[in-house]
């Protein structure tokens, strides 16, 4: 019995080595699987500016038309390789943090703008080493020489601060194992959303090139499973939102300073949606608005040099409108695209008009609760101005 024991134990030992070898083994694959791969990007693009308003059409104290730029990005990449659904079902997206500078070939009218911003990239394709992506950047741009009583000339930018907003399309390829190269396009808008008047705005579209280090030399290993067909479900929505709206009054007899400065109203209001979410990336509904504008029929004199708002009836600054909605959902984030109708509205002087458009952001921050921010517009390129809102949809 003696023998047999000094012969079992060591075979004993030498399993328990191998199944603990084997399950390290495991554990390092699956691992290795769960890595994130990462990435530092490099962009540069130069392109066409376009002519949206008088300051850009050569309006200005150089009387020189602006009409093109240049641009450098760098963004920090993080790739998803399904460990969550949704990454699987968007083809493995990348996300990440960019700056972004630019050229308008007029430093001392327009600045040179830097922009921070977060990104999204997704395949339309993907292949091993050949990818086309469609890409969404977002975020907030400053170093402008705004408009002011030394710069009257830039109507395009009234604020120190605007909305970066980026679309674009992007063909890649990974020549080696550290490295890719890029080639596309992209449209990027620049406003303040009327926080600060004048604000027509500076949009480009532009080619893009790039070159891209993965800080990972072996390719992702993606994930896939199995993916649930979707079950149509019905959703109530409803929130809050308010903001600021600035308005320039430059006819009167007023102080430089004070013309400059403007008045700034409060907006504000209350919606609610009925949606259909009819996929795990789509949602359609219809929503009704209720919202309150106090630059809307604001009579507005001078006393002692001084802007001020003479009081009116408060329902005369109430609007209400119905609109149409799409939700993107990717993930716990969506992009809102709103268009809408004003089905109710007092006589308004210069009033925008009835129909306008709403695009904007939302994230679902706790259980059914959401914060969000949109731009409310009109003629698809003039701001009217921004929703910062918070909701709970059930």
């Amino acid at each position: 019995m003696r023998n047999k024991s000094i012969i079992i134990i060591p075979l004993l030992l030498m399993l328990v080595f191998s199944c603990n070898k084997l399950i390290a083994q495991k554990e390092l694959q699956d691992s290795i699987k769960e890595i994130r791969p990462g990435s530092l990007e490099f962009l540069y693009q130069k392109g066409y500016v376009f002519p949206t308003n008088d300051f850009v059409k050569g309006h200005n104290a150089e009387n020189d038309i602006i009409d093109e730029f240049q641009a450098f990005s760098v963004r920090i990449t993080k790739q998803t390789i399904g460990k969550k659904l949704w990454e699987q079902q968007y083809n493995y997206p990348e996300y990440g943090l960019g700056i972004y500078v630019a050229d308008f070939y007029n430093p001392q009218e327009i600045g040179v703008p830097i922009a921070l911003y977060g990104y999204y990239t997704a395949p339309f394709y993907r292949w091993e080493k050949f990818l086309i992506n469609y890409e969404l950047g977002f975020g907030i741009a400053f170093n402008w020489k705004n408009y002011s009583q030394s710069n009257t000339f830039n109507t395009a930018i009234g604020a120190k601060y605007t909305v970066y907003l980026d679309l674009g399309i992007k063909a890649e390829y990974r020549f080696h194992k550290n490295f890719s190269v890029s080639a596309g396009f992209s449209l990027t808008h620049f406003s303040n959303g009327h926080l600060k008047d004048p604000n027509f705005g500076l949009n480009t579209i532009a080619p893009k090139i790039g070159i891209k280090y993965h800080l990972h030399k072996e390719l992702p290993q993606f994930i896939s499973r199995e993916i649930p067909k979707y079950r149509s479900k019905n959703e109530f929505s409803f929130s809050v939102f308010g903001g600021m709206k600035n308005i320039i009054y430059d006819s009167m007899n007023i102080p430089e300073s004070e013309r400059f400065e403007g008045l700034s109203f409060f907006v504000g209001g209350f919606m609610g949606t009925v949606n259909r979410q009819i996929s795990y990336k789509s949602k359609i509904g219809l929503g009704l608005s209720l919202s309150y504008d106090g630059s809307i029929n604001a009579q507005v004199a001078v006393d002692e040099g001084e802007l001020e708002v003479s009081k009116i009836q408060l329902l005369d600054h109430f609007q209400m409108s119905i609109f149409a909605s799409y939700e993107w959902v990717v993930n716990k984030v969506s992009v809102l695209l709103q268009p809408g109708i004003y089905i109710y509205r007092k006589q308004i002087k210069n009033k925008s008009p009835v129909f306008y458009q709403r695009i904007g952001l939302k994230y679902n921050f706790y259980n059914n609760y959401y914060a969000g921010i949109s731009l409310r517009a009109y003629y698809f390129s003039v701001s009217d101005f921004i929703e910062w809102s918070v909701g709970y949809s059930f």
